[in-house]
Parts: C-alpha cells; structure tokens; sequence
C-alpha cells in the first residue's frame, strides 16, 4: 500500500502519523506515533492502526535532549521496523510568512525562504525544517510537502491584518499572521459533521495546550485570532507570555539591560503558567498543587481566555457556537467548566454532566451558544493537503504528456 508519512515537529515534543492510501483515494491512519518529554523524561510511543501498542521505551534526558535528535530516532525506528511504499511525506511548519498561503512542494529554495522565518517562530520553525533539511540531503527525490499553520488565516481583512504601523512595514511582511491554523482547519471540517446547522455560523474555537490560541470562524473562514506577528501573542501559554505591552520589552532592554536574546529567551521560555506559578507550565501539576501561585496561574489563565472570547465575539458581532481543542481544552473538564462559566454572558449554558464524561456537546438543551468538545487532528490534515497537492501535480503531468 502507498502511504504518506506526516512529521509534527514541536517546540518539545514529535508527533507523527503514517495513513495508508486506500482505493477511491481515501486514508487510513496506520501508525500514531510520537515522542514527548524531550530534554526531560523522553517517551517514544507508537500504536497501530487497532490501537495495538507497538513500541513504549523511556529514555535518559541526555539521550534525547532536543527535537532534532527525536526526529533522528523516531525516523530510524520507522526505517527498520515498517515496511511501506512511502509516497510522499507532509510537514507541520508554523510560519509561511507573507509567501505561503498554501501547501507547498520543498526544494531547496523554499527550504531557504522559509528558514528566513525562524525569528519569527523561534521555538517551532527551526525544529519543523530540520527533518526536511536532512531528508533533501539524503532522499531528494521523495516529494517533500510543507503544509503551514499560517495559511488558514491568510485571508482576513486589511483591517484584522494591520497593525498601526507605517504601510511600508506591512508591505515587508511586519502584520497579523494568525498561527494553529491546521488546527482549525480540521476542527471547522470536523464541526461541518458534528454540527452542520452551525459550522457557517459564527465559532469560536480554543485551542489550548502548551501553546495556545483562539481563532473567530465566521461562514467558513478565519475572521480574527489572538496570535499575530509571531506565537508569543494573544494568550499566556505554558511557558509563553501572551499579549504583553511592548513597553515591557523596551524595559528590559533599557532599564534592565537585557540583550534581545535574553528578552526572546524569557518571553519564550519563562512566562506564561510556567513563570506566573513558579511551580510547572503543565495544567495537571497545576491542578494538583495546593500552592496559591497555582491557583492565580490557573485564574490567570481562565480570565484571559474568557477576556478573548469577548474580542473575538465582537468580531464576529455574535457566536453561535464555542469549540474546545487540543490538550487543556480536550482533557481538562475543570477549565472547561471554569471557561464556560465565564462566558455564560454570550449565551454559554454548560451541561456538567456531559462535560465532566468529556462529551462532544457539553451545552445543556436549549442553550443559545453551543459548547463542543472536538479532537484535533492535524496530522491528517496534512496528509489531506498532501494527497491533494500530490493529485494536482500528477494530473498537471499527465496534461503535459497528452
């Protein structure tokens, strides 16, 4: 069987997924896979297409102590323990910048367009090309697709794009780009079966893990998001900082004296639940502890993403419906019940019930906004965008030969 490989390279963890393309050109997922805790406690897991377990092995922090590295091994397990007719293999990259607004074929001049975006995406872009990088070098003939999380958001208005800045600014690339937006491709064609009666309505979707967002779908289309130019913006993540004035930063770099290495370095990696807890960026430790930094970094947390929801309603001048995503979103029933009690006054009533046995509806009858709990899955998306673009290009070759 053919079959598409989808590498999701992350800031600290590798996901990757392997479909089968079946007759009618359809896919079937063959292996999950994937490593976390890298640098920490490195996990490497795969299951198959039935669930089966078919590798869980644990690895010293010095063994695996960057992406890179989780790449290297994740791919050297596939090479001598699977045997598929790969085809073609999809990568997550986080930032097309103002070029890409859609999937792409790599080469190696879209390989040095894009690594001029690693400023702008400097925990996810470096480790989303290194994998490409290495598999040009040594495979140059497999089709290589990047598919961006950029693209989905790509067609707001000039309004929601700009920023008070001089237009020549924008003009080189200075704007709103939005980012998760694999993410949200898949959830609004997921809500199109779960909820056709409101999928062209207006839909907030939360995306919330590590790194999270929120993005405002209005008939279909990406209207408005809480990232922007990079993702630091918008919500405070796990070790992120969110919307922050940018007087902060010229604090830090004046007063303090902080060089602009040392303010990314902070921004990145010591705010967000991480640097308001002083404990974890992880929602389950949080949870579990009884110090109060816990608690104000959870409350911290819930405020914000409720003050988002006000945003975004305001830009879609209404909501019919509010979808959780992603880690926090799909496996935290407390924030879910936390959130939604905050946002009780854009017509949210939550059903505790459904929502403490993880339902996908988690609104009471009658509530006036939906409340949905809806796996991503953006590793099929890719491989969706990679059968497409591997379609097009096969029938441009047969019109060529004709």
């Amino acid at each position: 069987m053919q079959t598409i490989l989808v590498v999701n390279a992350g800031s600290s963890s590798v996901k990757f997924q392997v479909f089968g393309i079946e007759a009618g050109r359809n896919l079937k997922q063959l292996i999950r896979g994937g490593m976390d805790g890298i640098g920490v406690r490195p996990r490497f897991r795969a299951t198959g297409s039935d669930d089966s377990l078919l590798v869980d092995l644990q690895y010293e922090a010095a063994q695996v102590p960057d992406v890179p590295s989780a790449v290297k091994l994740a791919g050297a397990w596939l090479r001598e323990t699977q045997k598929f007719e790969l085809v073609a293999i999809g990568h997550r990259v986080v930032h097309g910048g103002p070029t890409y607004d859609r999937p792409v074929v790599v080469d190696r001049n879209v390989l040095a367009n894009l690594e001029r975006y690693i400023s702008l995406a400097p925990l996810h872009q470096p480790n989303n090309l290194a994998p490409i990088r290495a598999l040009l070098e040594r495979s140059p003939e497999l089709p290589q697709i990047a598919c961006f999380d950029t693209a989905f958001h790509r067609g707001h208005s000039d309004v929601a794009d700009h920023y008070a800045i001089p237009k020549h600014l924008h003009a080189e690339g200075i704007r709103r780009y939005g980012f998760h937006g694999l993410s949200y491709e898949y959830i609004l064609e997921r809500f199109r079966e779960v909820a056709p009666q409101l999928a062209d309505g207006r839909v907030i979707v939360a995306h919330l893990g590590s790194g999270a967002s929120m993005c405002a779908i209005g008939k279909g289309r990406s209207v408005e998001s809480t990232m922007g130019f990079t993702a630091l913006d918008g919500l405070p993540m796990g070790t992120r900082s969110g919307q922050i004035d940018p007087g902060v930063l010229l604090y830090l770099l004046a007063e303090k004296g902080l060089t602009p290495e040392a303010v990314q370095k902070f921004l990145y990696s010591d705010c967000g639940l991480k640097g308001l807890s002083g404990i974890s960026n992880d929602v389950r430790d949080l949870l579990d502890s009884k110090e109060p930094s816990a608690a104000f970094a959870l409350d911290h947390f819930v405020y914000r993403v409720a003050l988002y929801s006000g945003m975004l309603a305001a830009a879609l001048t209404g909501i019919d419906a509010f979808v959780f995503t992603a880690g926090i979103g799909e496996r935290s029933a407390a924030l879910r019940a936390r959130i939604a009690e905050r946002i009780a006054w854009l017509g949210a009533e939550l059903d505790p019930a459904a929502n403490a046995a993880g339902a996908l509806s988690i609104s009471r009858p009658g509530s006036r906004v939906g409340l949905f709990v809806i796996p991503t899955n953006e590793e099929l998306m890719i491989a969706k965008h990679v059968l497409a673009l591997l379609g097009a290009d096969r029938a441009a070759e047969r019109i060529k030969t004709a």
